[in-house]
């Protein structure tokens, strides 16, 4: 069937995850951060994901703010940093309004053209999820912002891919899920979605029962690829 809805990771997919560390970095207050923050960022990242992870294998589930926060946490620790109170508080607001990649409103707009439904799929709470979205302008190009927290649970939980459905009473094939982590990607084409690995870094492709449909450098070719 053609895809009539295109959904969205957002942190690392739509969001550039790094820019919180690298704009702090670049602030004479926090010059200290210049050489440490590729390696503040790359941990905090990491952890953050590995705590969403442990979180749903364990049943102990709480908030993507939480768990943000406690990635950071562990991440200033390793980098020496982990008394620098002003530091923390700087980051943390910084992440509520995290920079779109280049690309996204141009490539949204044209979904939105082409009459397409667009949504945002994600593990972050809704108010996180609405900062991010109102910093980047493209609130007019998103019918909506889908969060982990309606079914209580991290991706790659197959209820949290029902959740597209369940909004657009769409079937699965119908839809073109766009992730940059390979893990994401990897799980929703388990549950039948239509995938597009956004593979910023160019990674090795995760070793994973499945595999996305499409491995892209940047978001450019998605208009293409969801009308083709």
């Amino acid at each position: 069937m053609p895809i009539t809805t295109c959904v969205f990771d957002a942190y690392g997919t739509l969001f550039d995850v790094a820019a919180a560390a690298r704009t702090a970095a670049s602030e004479p207050e926090f010059a200290h951060l210049a050489e440490k923050w590729p390696t503040l960022a790359e941990d905090w990242r990491l952890k953050q994901l590995q705590y969403t992870w442990l979180r749903a294998i364990t049943d102990a589930h709480t908030d993507f703010w939480k768990v943000t926060q406690d990635g950071l946490d562990w991440a200033l620790e390793r980098s020496g940093l982990g008394d620098d109170a002003a530091l923390r508080a700087r980051l943390l607001a910084l992440y509520w309004e995290l920079q779109a990649y280049p690309e996204v409103p141009g490539m949204l707009h044209a979904l939105k053209d082409a009459g397409l439904n667009t949504a945002i799929l994600s593990n972050g709470s809704p108010d996180m999820l609405n900062g991010a979205v109102q910093s980047a302008g493209i609130t007019a190009v998103l019918d909506d912002c889908l969060s982990v927290e309606s079914v209580g649970i991290f991706k790659p939980d197959a209820r949290v891919y029902d959740l597209v459905g369940q909004r657009f009473g769409c079937a699965r094939d119908e839809v073109l899920f766009v992730s940059s982590n390979g893990w994401d990607a990897a799980g929703a084409t388990g549950y039948g979605f239509t995938t597009a690995w956004v593979n910023r870094a160019r990674d090795p492709m995760d070793r994973l029962p499945w595999t996305p449909a499409h491995v892209l450098s940047d978001l450019t070719p998605i208009p293409e690829l969801a009308t083709a």
